[in-house]
């Protein structure tokens, strides 16, 4: 009876999500009837298992939150994102409209940009590009979802999207986790998705097929409610803030735009690498502070130090150009915090499904797992990420569940935590780009797509590529180790 609990609310949490319901409303609902079926004090687990750990999450990862939204809210507002989108179509221009739109998304989101403020700026760009190029529109959104959400959200090392960051407390990584594996996914991910891209264009120059007659104005799916809840559980910005604030009309030089996202990175560098393995953290023992390893927290403290300085940076750089910098950096602060309330509420559903006492048979399972612990761990993060419609909630909820296992069981066979990382986050961005996820239904409906004429483009690039890369990953990771 436990276990069809579990089920329950489970498949209650993914149909009325589904559907458009708010996950800070299923998410408690489906843990109350999880307890209900095994026959566990419901309140006791509402406001004791589910409330600790959501309020655990949003202790860990709230700056990350806030901070990546309001960099991507400044970016976006001092025309930084736009000067990007059209130095690369320039440069590359008609001719390699494809291309041009992979690496300017590839290029923001890499340097902290949201995934939704990439959105909102790419998609006219890429529209006047794929026009201009007579390029099926069809195509647009398969080539921003692999610019934008693939190999820069979970293979690049020292990418600061909260994917990345999700594992460090568990396995005390850093963003720079096993980064040759991480280069060599990327380099998989990024070469097979031109491959599918560039074999459909050429298949559709070949019938004949033009651009078409898509004439959505991509700023109209931001006041969609629908895409809205979905779109809060599978990224770091509420798509509803786009409008607010005051971008400015002009773009600005390149290196410009381009210099906070450079800071970004190699803050991000030398705070894991330099910095703080030379601070003395002996402090952090103290009660006071948690009384935990530096590792514990130095991640995340590494983006955060990285997110401040390019924000800083940025405004000083664009302070004539904000012209409204209050509303911007109260529209980015108001975007975060929906998001990380739906993950938070993710995470609390899995605590409590974690709880049962069924839940043994379903940790068991994954933990027999033919093929190791990397297979086992990929295919917990895969089945949950698939199942919430949210890497980010499904990785979370994996980890949360499983995490401190899978470190020990590592210890145990001498497997380096910065493989479990790696693994980990790769495999949450595959079967997370199911039809429902929040990034897809939110793409669509900015191209002015549908799933009918551009979903196969994007399980192509984002899911196929993305278990290819996976497979590559587990396989070198178990010859040779983290390297």
């Amino acid at each position: 009876m436990g276990l069809f609990g579990i089920l329950l609310g489970l498949g209650l949490l993914v149909w009325l999500s589904f559907r458009g319901w708010s996950v800070l409303v299923l998410a408690p609902a489906a843990a109350l009837v999880a307890a209900l079926a095994s026959g566990e004090p419901m309140l006791a687990h509402w406001t004791q298992t589910f409330m600790n750990s959501a309020g655990a999450f949003l202790a860990q990862f709230f700056p990350l939150f806030l901070l990546g939204a309001v960099f991507g809210k400044l970016m976006d507002d001092s025309g930084s994102v736009s000067t990007i989108a059209r130095f690369m179509t320039e440069k590359l221009g008609p001719r390699r409209a494809v291309l041009a739109v992979v690496l300017a998304g590839a290029l923001v989101t890499y340097g902290g940009v949201s995934l939704f403020v990439a959105f909102f700026v790419i998609v006219p760009m890429a529209q006047a590009l794929f026009r201009a190029a007579n390029v099926p529109s069809r195509l647009m959104p398969g080539a921003i979802a692999l610019g934008t959400s693939t190999f820069t959200m979970s293979a690049l090392p020292g990418t600061p999207a909260i994917q990345n960051a999700i594992p460090m407390p568990f396995f005390g990584t850093t963003p720079f986790a096993a980064p040759g594996l991480g280069i060599i996914a990327a380099v998989i991910m990024l070469g097979f998705g031109l491959w599918w891209l560039g074999r459909s264009e050429a298949a559709a120059r070949r019938s004949g097929e033009g651009y078409g007659d898509t004439l959505v104005a991509p700023d109209a799916a931001a006041d969609d409610l629908l895409v809205r809840e979905r779109a809060t559980t599978a990224s770091s910005f509420d798509p509803v803030e786009v409008h607010h604030g005051q971008r400015c009309e002009q773009d600005s030089s390149i290196l410009v735009a381009i210099l906070p996202l450079l800071v970004v990175i190699l803050v991000n560098l030398a705070m894991s690498m330099l910095v703080l393995p030379r601070l003395d953290t002996s402090f952090l023992a103290e009660e006071q502070w948690g009384g935990k390893p530096l590792s514990s927290v130095s991640g995340i403290w590494s983006v955060i130090v990285a997110l401040t300085s390019a924000i800083a940076l940025l405004i000083a750089l664009n302070f004539r150009r904000l012209t409204a910098l209050r509303d911007t950096v109260d529209a980015g602060a108001n975007a975060s915090v929906l998001p990380v309330l739906s993950v938070a509420s993710l995470v609390g559903f899995g605590s409590v499904v974690a709880a049962m006492p069924a839940f043994e048979v379903v940790r068991d399972w994954v933990l027999s797992i033919e093929g190791g612990l990397l297979v086992s761990l990929a295919v917990a993060t895969n089945i949950l990420a698939a199942l919430t419609g949210s890497a980010s909630g499904g990785m979370s909820i994996a980890l949360d569940a499983l995490g401190a296992t899978y470190l020990k069981q590592a210890v145990e066979l001498g497997i380096d935590p910065a493989l479990l990382h790696r693994v980990a986050v790769i495999a949450a961005g595959t079967l997370d780009s199911l039809p429902h996820n929040g990034a897809v239904v939110t793409l669509l409906a900015v191209c002015g797509s549908t799933h009918r004429k551009s979903y196969l483009d994007i399980v192509m690039v984002a899911i196929v590529g993305a278990v290819i890369a996976l497979v590559a990953v587990i396989v070198l990771g178990s010859l040779f180790g983290s390297f």
